[in-house]
């Protein structure tokens, strides 16, 4: 089959929400791959992360990223780079970074969440934030 086009790509990318995000360490270089939920939400990827994490303290040191997308069936996959920024991390239930990660975890489920306080309480004692990122490149591919 042909290669998605573009906007096949960035739909493809909207329509899921379990990818595997690429950051680089710092001690060497070489890539680290997490599975994450994420959504693409007014042309950024958004994904939800904990201050504490290796991925964190990569993109703190190196910026680039990319997030591996693939389809149920393993053989159509979007490939996404950008250059990730940071929110602060959570620091009180309600705050700016509580309220994107609820919008985030909204989106990541298709659901509103069923106790807006605790989920915003929970972020901050599991000292989350959030990465961002917009579309610079995306490898659309199918097999």
């Amino acid at each position: 089959m042909p290669p998605l086009t573009a906007d096949d790509a960035r739909t493809f990318v909207a329509d899921h929400h379990w990818g595997v995000l690429v950051t680089l360490k710092s001690s060497d270089g070489r890539p680290q791959v997490s599975n994450v939920a994420y959504a693409l939400i007014d042309g950024k990827v958004r994904v939800s992360l904990t201050d504490s994490r290796a991925k964190t303290a990569n993109v703190r040191s190196d910026p680039r990223v990319s997030l591996h997308v693939t389809s149920d069936d393993f053989w159509t996959y979007v490939v996404v780079e950008g250059t990730a920024t940071l929110s602060p991390v959570a620091q009180e239930p309600g705050d700016e970074t509580c309220r994107r990660l609820l919008e985030l975890y909204e989106a990541v489920s298709d659901k509103p969440h069923d106790d807006p306080d605790e989920f915003h309480a929970a972020m901050v004692d599991e000292g989350r934030l959030e990465l961002s990122f917009g579309i610079d490149h995306l490898y659309p591919t199918r097999s």
